[in-house]
C-alpha cells in the first residue's frame, strides 16, 4: 500500500505553512500521494500542484467543506475534484461569506467574557481574509495568555457551551456532496470519530451520506485510536464505502502527527485512491 495522506491544510485556510512549503515538507516525509484539502477554499491548489509536480510527488486536488447535519457540524472532504467547476466554486463562496459573519459573532461572545479585540487578534494570523476560523482565534487566545497551546484552547473556548462559540448553519449534507460530484470528485466523511454523536446517529449519517452520493469514509486519521480505526473500518464495509487515510495536518505544533505518519488502512478495505488510479 502506498503512503497516502489525503487530508492537509495550508495558509489558504487555517494551516501554518503555505501550499508550497507544505508540499515540500510532505515530500521530505516520503509521502507518496498527497491531497491539499483547505477548508471551503481551493485557492492553494495550483501552487501546490505545481510544486508537487516539480518534486515528483503524487498530488490530488481536494477541499474540506463545512456542513451542518441535524445539530452537528461536520466536515466532508472532496477528493480528486476539478477546482474550476462553477457549481463547486459558487457553493464554497457562500460558505466563506458565512465564515465572516460567524467570526464577528465569536469575537462578540469573547468580548462579553472580558476578552476584547478577538477579531482583530485573530486577523493577525489570517492569510486569506475570507477564511478566518477557530484556529485563528485559538492562536490569538494563546498569545493573549488564555491557554497554553492551541489544542488546549478548545477545552475552554470556541466549542458549544463555552465562550467564543457561535452557532452557524453551514452547507447541507446533500448539497455539499452534490457540489463535489459536480466537480467530478469523491465525497468523504472526514474524521468521524471526532463528532459527538452516538452509534445510531452515526449510522443514520452514513446512510444519508451514501444516499446523497457519498462514496468514502476517513477510516485512518491522526486522532483515531486503534479501536476507532477498527470500528470505522467495519462501518465502511457495512455501508459499501471506500476508505481514506489523512493526517488532518495543520502545521508544526498544532497537529497530532506529521503527514504520512499514520497506521495503514485495515486489510480488506477499498482505498479511496483506487477509485481514480
Amino acid at each position: 500500500m502506498i503512503n497516502a495522506d489525503l487530508h492537509n491544510h495550508s495558509t489558504i485556510s487555517d494551516g501554518l505553512l503555505t501550499p508550497v512549503e507544505l508540499v515540500r515538507r510532505v515530500a521530505e516525509l516520503e509521502v507518496e500521494l498527497f491531497a491539499l484539502t483547505d477548508h471551503d477554499d481551493v485557492g492553494g491548489l495550483n501552487d501546490a500542484r505545481a510544486e508537487a509536480m516539480r518534486l515528483k510527488l503524487g498530488f490530488v486536488n481536494g477541499v474540506e467543506i463545512s456542513v451542518s447535519w441535524d445539530d452537528t457540524a461536520l466536515h466532508i472532504l472532496g477528493l480528486n475534484i476539478d477546482p474550476d467547476n462553477g457549481e463547486l466554486a459558487a457553493g464554497l463562496s457562500t460558505i466563506r461569506a458565512g465564515r465572516s459573519l460567524r467570526a464577528k459573532l465569536m469575537a462578540d461572545d469573547l468580548a462579553r467574557v472580558g476578552i476584547p479585540g478577538a477579531l482583530e487578534g485573530a486577523d493577525r494570523y489570517v492569510t486569506n481574509k475570507e477564511m478566518v476560523g477557530r484556529a485563528h482565534f485559538a492562536r490569538f487566545l494563546v498569545a493573549a495568555g488564555k491557554a497554553t497551546d492551541v489544542k488546549s484552547v478548545f477545552k475552554h473556548y470556541l466549542v458549544k457551551g463555552k465562550p467564543g462559540y457561535a452557532a452557524h448553519r453551514w452547507a447541507g449534507l446533500t448539497e455539499a456532496v452534490q457540489w463535489i460530484r459536480a466537480a467530478g470528485g469523491v465525497a468523504v466523511v472526514a474524521h468521524p470519530g471526532r463528532y459527538k454523536i452516538g452509534a445510531t446517529p452515526m449510522r443514520k449519517l452514513l446512510g444519508e451520506f451514501k444516499e446523497a452520493g457519498g462514496e468514502a469514509l476517513e477510516v485512518v486519521t491522526s486522532n483515531h485510536t486503534p479501536e476507532q480505526i477498527r470500528h470505522y473500518a467495519g462501518l465502511a464495509k457495512n455501508f459499501g464505502l471506500a476508505a481514506s487515510r489523512g493526517s488532518d495536518y495543520h502545521g508544526p505544533g498544532e497537529s497530532y502527527t506529521l503527514p504520512g505518519r499514520l497506521p495503514p488502512l485495515p486489510v480488506g478495505l477499498k482505498a479511496v485512491w483506487e477509485m481514480w488510479q
